[in-house]
């Protein structure tokens, strides 16, 4: 929906609007905002609002940290599970600096260049994600435990899935908000749940990703539950994935299909394909940003290891979906939700249209389970592996010329800087797991 100044101070009076939250992102997806009255929107929407960009992890120093938020204003939404204390909106902002630039720090701005780069080609990026998370029980004073609140499996229904009403309760709340939900359902894993909302333009998804996250995280905590999206919180269970399902459409036309192909795809596709598994072991870096990611890159949950691409299976890196015409896409399987979606989209984009750009031609697909396959099968097909850890994915990021281009020479160096930091904590950290396995022993 196209907002207009006016519709949006229309709105604020007739609603009733009390508060207006101006949101923005740090480098990692972690939501800031600054709140402001209904009487101070005029100067938001004039984009006079300003604040404090030292204060804010990966942003500016002290000596140059005025920053300024311009509203996004098709952004503009009142949150309807608000309902004390006079209703609140929410606007998008980009982030500026005092010149009047967009702020290279500003994870939103990442992506717009890279979506201004897929126009200047002729593109329309439209993804799709897919977002698991987990609902766990809280202790007597509230506070998150990692303790499942349920032993339900794929698409199970209540009683089993306990959490279904609370499910139906955050689809009611997004669809309040704009969001088409296609499907909610339990998971694989106990206490694990996952809701699709329909495909859009890629800014407008990454906004969505993160509004979703608040919305999941703020509802279960009314329902008296913790939501996370840690990749793998559970050891000897499924962990949660963050699939990414992305096309590219050229005057309105989905440019991946081509019905004269086996699998119904165009060149741009198988090029957007090879694209992606070139840089795939430094995407990582972005798409799986945290230590605990590479917990759910492992075998035998379905998480993807080994780069390589089929239409027949799912154990590849990327997998074609049988859809077509204008659903036709491909389908990116090692991402997960603790991901900054901004960067993460931006990441996959640059390496597609790399691939694009460079002519560049794919592997063979792989008809069979990656899974069983032996060593020698995996070298004998030039198949490799994803990053191990987060150390080794920031190595293979570092030498990634496209990828650090991509982040910026602002958030580049500032985002390896405290993985590494966070590398280094937990590898110097002593672990339950090494207690039990040798304080006794040793």
């Amino acid at each position: 929906m196209g907002y207009t100044r006016e519709d949006i101070e229309r709105i604020v009076r007739e609603e009733d609007v009390k508060f207006i939250r101006l949101q923005f992102t740090d480098i990692f997806g972690t939501m800031k905002n600054i709140s402001i009255t209904e009487r101070q929107l005029s100067r938001a929407l004039d984009n006079k609002c300003m604040f404090d960009g030292s204060s804010i992890e990966g942003f500016v120093r002290v000596e140059e940290s005025d920053m300024y938020l311009r509203p996004d204003l098709n952004s503009f939404v009142i949150l309807p599970w608000i309902k004390d204390g006079g209703k609140v909106a929410r606007l998008i902002c980009d982030v500026y600096d005092t010149n009047g630039n967009p702020f290279m720090g500003d994870p939103r701005c990442v992506l717009k260049r890279v979506l201004a780069e897929a126009a200047d080609m002729g593109y329309t990026v439209n993804i799709g994600p897919e977002a698991e998370f987990f609902l766990f029980k809280t202790d007597e004073q509230g506070n998150p435990t990692a303790i499942r609140n349920d032993r339900a499996g794929y698409f199970d229904l209540g009683p089993v899935d306990t959490d279904e009403a609370v499910r139906r309760e955050m689809c009611k709340y997004l669809e309040e908000m704009g969001f088409e939900i296609e499907a909610s359902h339990h998971e694989n894993a106990d206490s694990q749940h996952e809701i699709d909302f329909k495909y859009g333009e890629a800014l407008t998804t990454a906004d969505n990703i993160i509004t979703f996250k608040l919305l999941v995280k703020t509802i279960a905590h009314k329902n008296g539950l913790h939501a996370t999206f840690m990749p793998k919180p559970i050891y000897g269970i499924a962990g949660s994935g963050m699939h990414i399902n992305i096309s590219l459409s050229k005057n309105g036309k989905n440019i991946f299909f081509d019905p004269s192909d086996k699998l119904g795809l165009s060149r741009e596709a198988y090029c957007f394909i090879a694209g992606v598994i070139e840089h795939a072991r430094g995407m990582c870096a972005v798409t799986n940003p945290i230590v605990n990611s590479y917990k759910r890159l492992v075998a035998g949950y379905e998480a993807p290891i080994y780069i390589a691409w089929s239409a027949k299976n799912r154990s590849p890196l990327i997998r074609v979906p049988s859809a077509t015409g204008e659903g036709a896409r491909i389908e990116i399987r090692n991402p997960d939700p603790a991901a900054n979606p901004y960067l993460a989209f931006a990441a996959v984009l640059a390496a597609g249209l790399d691939g694009i750009k460079r002519n560049l031609t794919p592997p063979a697909s792989i008809e069979s389970n990656i899974f069983e396959m032996s060593h020698r099968e995996l070298k004998n097909n030039n198949i490799r592996a994803l990053p191990a850890n987060l150390s080794e994915a920031i190595d293979e990021f570092e030498n990634d010329e496209l990828l650090m281009d991509t982040i910026g020479s602002h958030i580049a160096p500032k985002y390896i800087e405290a993985k590494r930091l966070e590398w280094h904590e937990y590898i110097t950290t002593v672990h339950e797991w090494e207690v039990n396995r040798y304080l006794v022993k040793y």
